[in-house]
Parts: C-alpha cells; structure tokens; sequence
C-alpha cells in the first residue's frame, strides 16, 4: 500500500514557513507581511532592487508555476520578466490587498493541489520540462519563502530607518538619509 506521509510533512512545512507565527527559522511570509503599508510595499532601496509588492508577486509566480506543474501543464513556463518581476511604481491600498490576497489564494491552491496527491511516490518522478523532481520543486518554493520573508524583513527594517513622511517613500539611490550609527543587517 503507497503511503503519502512525506508529502503531509511536506505540507506542514510549507503551511508553517507561510503562516506559522513559530516557524524555526523566523518570521513566517504571513509575518513578515504584517505591518507593511502600501507605501512600504512600493519602496525600492536603490534602483537595483525589487519592492516588497515586487517580491510578493514574484513568490505568487513561482507558486502558480508550482501548481501548473503538479496538475500536469507540461506547456506552463515563466519566460516574460512581467510574468516573473512585475514592476509596480505606485502600490494603492486596493492594489496592496490584490497583491496580498493573489499569494494567499496560491498558498491555498498549492496545499490543496499537494493533498490530492495519493502516494509518495509521485515526489520522485520529474517535472515536465525541467530536470528536477516535484520533491525538489516544492521544497524550493518553502526555500524561496524563507529566503524572501528574509528580504522582505530586511526592507521593512530599512525603511522605517529611513524616518521619512509617509508621502516620501519612492525609490531610493541616495543613502544620505540612512543613520550612519544604525545596523540595518
């Protein structure tokens, strides 16, 4: 009889590194979401670096292409840079919400996909297109969590260093406003 407790362990992971507020490692995505504004979501530390609304929609991406895969959409890819970094210069409350609320909806797709798997086994066959098993793809995008909540943390701390007026937060190339005094890492 195929049994499926890896993939329930591997759900448990996925579910805590989301939402957990005792994840091991750190602030889950949910908490490090918690209290950025739309304006926060929107800043970019310098010109070569992606907003949290950037890195919001990139995680939503890569969980979709997750979820296409695990269905069997052997044609899905993410070749467009809009498919996998959309910009977005200005972030609304309204938009900010979509935003949030289209990663929640992936989270949700994705464990649901995962639970109708019946056996282990499945873990261990290849991804179409790609050179890699469904065990690794999944175990990348709990990877991928854990390494943007990092980033996403790290911005937050950096803006609200800043000590800018609501209305200021942009895009940023000059570091003049940062206090020399203060760890940002």
């Amino acid at each position: 009889m195929e049994t499926k407790e890896e993939i329930l362990r591997i759900i448990d992971v996925l579910n805590d590194t989301y939402e957990s507020e005792e994840a091991w490692y750190g602030p889950s995505v949910v908490e490090a979401l918690r209290d950025v504004t739309p304006k926060m979501a929107e800043v970019r530390l310098s010109s070569n670096t992606h907003s949290i609304a950037e890195i919001v929609y990139h995680m939503t991406t890569w969980r979709i292409f997750a979820v296409r895969k695990i269905q069997g959409d052997a044609e899905f890819d993410i070749k467009t840079q809009d498919k996998d970094w959309k910009k977005f210069p200005i972030v609304d409350e309204f938009e900010w919400e979509a935003i949030q609320m289209e990663l929640s909806l992936s989270q949700e797709e994705l464990v649901s996909e995962l639970e109708k798997i019946e056996s282990d086994s499945f873990l261990e066959e290849f991804v179409p297109g790609r050179d890699y098993s469904y065990y690794t793809l999944i175990h990348g995008v709990i990877q991928h969590d854990v390494y943007h909540a990092g980033q996403i943390g790290l911005i937050k701390k950096a803006v609200k260093g800043m000590r800018l007026e609501e209305d200021d937060y942009g895009a940023f190339d000059d570091r003049s406003d940062f206090d020399n005094g203060t760890d940002y890492y």
